[in-house]
């Protein structure tokens, strides 16, 4: 249960950090789902080329370049925003 909530934590962190980086609008809601699927993605998109996430750093570091994605992919294909 502690580690949800950590991993919960850190995704509203993350997903806030991306929305400040890409310039969109949300509530805390849309930063802490924004946050764990681009943790998810993140943690995938680090695989795929070879690095490992293992500590807070790291996953903070891959959650927000995974959340930034997301929120370019939902604007750009979704949103239709520029």
């Amino acid at each position: 249960m502690f580690g949800l909530i950590i991993s919960l934590l850190i995704g509203a962190l993350c997903g806030y950090i991306a929305g400040i980086i890409m310039k969109s609008e949300g509530g805390w809601i849309r930063n802490v789902i924004l946050g764990v699927v681009g943790g998810f993605v993140g943690g995938l998109l680090f695989k795929l080329i070879g690095f490992t996430v293992s500590n807070i750093i790291g996953s903070i570091i891959s959650g927000v370049i995974g959340s930034c994605i997301v929120i370019f992919v939902i604007n750009k294909f979704f949103l239709n925003k520029r």
